[in-house]
């Protein structure tokens, strides 16, 4: 055999091998109703998928196997509320950090907020068994809602300065907390906090922090979106700038997720700062679905089961069940649905890392409240995440 012919067969085999669609594009190339119907403008769906397979060896020893889908780094995705999982995240280790000072204190240790001027922002919650504000309160009602109140509590506890930085530390340079959920909020001035004993005695207090966090404008493909937007009743006829809004990127987002489920995974610099039941906590939380709470109880009220899971089950109602769990954060804003998460098949013994986004904007009116959350970008990232448990399970 000539070297010529022998080059060439193994040209060959090389683009063919190369060529052939890993798990993602397979699914995304299906006949599915869900999946076609925003498959058949990609380009204006703006999505982003990676897929990391956990693999374990003889030993225990775990590796992640990727497979993505227009995963692009410098592409600008609004995360909307999966920016609150890192702030949960933060808020514990916070509490463990001054703790470790020696200050009498932890996630349960309740708190009153003032602003400014010194009026009360808030000092009860109704949906906690004893009326009492605190952390873990508030991060449960962050993964069972995705109550924004809850995140803007623990963002100004956390001021933007101590957030960003912790990120940055933990190698997470793709991300930019930069804002609450709070209409006309002062995002560099935080509120003022008084942590309390059973005896209304003060065991802490924070005053008022001025962030000296550089805003750095998102240098970003897609930063600038749609045709217009609608801003104090008016429609504005040019793109919504989101420069200055939040950013996390996917890889980010599902790195975050990695070192609350496998932080040994991590160097030690990687790390979040927690202690173990900071980590047990985290996951049960996330892992719950918005009927399994009796504190706070939303059974009442206009919630359901998989409101915030939107791989498998976002498109369903009353069709969870405990075999299979999904610790996630979901966010959905601007047109953006967003979901990280990590699904566990208690079944088959199968786990795997699901991060996505995708925008659904027919008019490319931004702020107008007129998305197709419910028509196309919920049942799409559902049947995303059934395809994915199917073909991982074979």
């Amino acid at each position: 055999m000539s070297k010529i012919y022998l080059l060439f067969i193994i040209f060959f085999l090389f683009i063919k091998c190369d060529s052939n669609p890993g798990i993602i594009e397979s699914i995304l190339n299906k006949d599915i109703s869900e999946i076609r119907k925003v498959m058949i403008n990609k380009k204006k769906h703006e999505i982003q998928i990676l897929l990391s397979q956990v693999k374990r060896d003889k030993s225990g020893n775990i590796s992640f196997i990727e497979d993505s889908y227009q995963l692009d780094e410098n592409k600008y995705f609004y995360p909307a509320s999966t920016a609150k999982l890192p702030i949960a995240i933060l808020a514990l280790q916070k509490i463990k950090s001054l703790r470790d000072q020696g200050i009498p204190i932890n996630a349960d240790t309740p708190f009153l907020i003032k602003n400014k001027n010194g009026e009360t922002i808030i000092d009860k919650d109704s949906t906690n068994i004893n009326g009492d504000v605190t952390i873990n309160h508030l991060i449960k009602k962050i993964f069972l809602v995705s109550d924004n109140d809850a995140y803007n509590y623990l963002f100004d506890f956390l001021g933007r300065d101590y957030i960003n930085n912790e990120l940055i530390k933990r190698g997470l340079k793709k991300t930019q907390i930069h804002h609450k959920f709070l209409l006309g909020a002062d995002n560099v001035n935080t509120w003022e906090y008084k942590f309390i004993d059973e005896n209304q005695n003060k065991i802490f207090h924070q005053s008022s922090m001025s962030s000296k966090y550089t805003l750095e404008p998102n240098k970003l493909n897609g930063v600038l979106k749609g045709k217009g937007y609608i801003s104090s009743g008016e429609l504005i006829n040019e793109p919504m700038k989101f420069d200055k809004k939040n950013r996390i990127s996917i890889r980010d987002l599902q790195g975050i997720l990695k070192r609350i489920i496998f932080p040994e995974e991590f160097n030690k610099k990687e790390r979040f700062e927690l202690e173990d039941t900071d980590y047990k906590f985290l996951r049960y939380w996330m892992s719950r679905t918005t009927l399994e709470s009796n504190y706070p109880n939303y059974k009442d009220q206009e919630y359901w089961d998989s409101y915030c899971k939107f791989f498998i089950y976002g498109d369903k109602k009353g069709a969870m069940t405990p075999e299979i769990r999904i610790y996630n954060k979901v966010g959905f804003a601007y047109g953006t649905l967003t979901d990280v998460a990590y699904i566990k098949d208690n079944n088959t013994g199968l786990d795997f890392f699901l991060t996505a986004t995708v925008l659904v904007n027919e008019n490319q009116i931004f702020n107008d409240n007129n998305y197709e959350f419910e028509e196309l970008g919920i049942p799409f990232l559902a049947s995303l995440g059934r395809e994915i448990l199917i073909e991982l399970n074979k």
